[in-house]
């Protein structure tokens, strides 16, 4: 009997989620919202193709991990942050995602447009192929950007560890987030007032 594979999730919805424009994209008179998702045990990629089979936007942020099963490579996108999913909707999307019976729970957003900025740089770095040490709390210590290289521009937070120097790119509303290595001549201060 042939192995069939899942087809691939797509970890966002629509592509232009992040454009400005899609910030303001009103639903038959009833403005969308940011809401945090907390899913049923690992139930995020399913809600996720649900949300896109419906046209619901929503953000996935997904890594490659590979794993080696005797000489046989498996790679599998996974969650960066296990039971979560990000919803841009409206109040019928989120009764809607409410319904699919994948939901433990809605998280309302009270800053949507942090929750947005930090989801869209860590979409970014997802992008750059950079590789993510998944970390599970948000350290204190001094926001910086990066002024050179395919990451230019992106902000986040310097953790010290022996091992060196890493970027954490958080996504505040979770306390969570994915850091990569870096090095310091690479990084300038920035003053962040939240």
């Amino acid at each position: 009997m042939p192995s069939t594979c899942l087809e691939s999730t797509p970890a966002i919805f629509p592509e232009t989620l992040f454009d400005d424009a899609s910030e303001e994209a009103p639903v038959d008179g009833d403005q969308r919202r940011w809401w945090g998702v907390y899913t049923r045990s690992r139930q995020e990629k399913a809600l996720a193709r649900e949300l896109f089979a419906q046209e619901v936007p929503y953000y996935l942020p997904l890594v490659k991990k590979v794993t080696w099963y005797g000489r046989r490579r498996i790679t599998a996108d996974l969650p960066v942050f296990s039971s979560y999913l990000f919803l841009y909707g409206s109040e019928e999307e989120r009764v809607g995602c409410l319904a699919t019976n994948r939901v433990s729970r809605l998280l309302s957003v009270a800053e949507p447009e942090r929750l947005r900025f930090d989801l869209s740089q860590l979409r970014r770095l997802i992008a750059a192929g950079a590789p993510l040490t998944i970390e599970s709390r948000l350290a204190p210590g001094r926001r910086v950007r990066i002024k050179r290289g395919p990451l230019a521009g992106l902000e986040g937070i310097v953790l010290e560890r022996r091992s060196g120097t890493r970027l954490l790119v958080g996504v505040d509303f979770l306390q969570q987030g994915a850091s990569v290595a870096i090095d310091d001549f690479s990084l300038e201060p920035l003053d962040w007032e939240s």
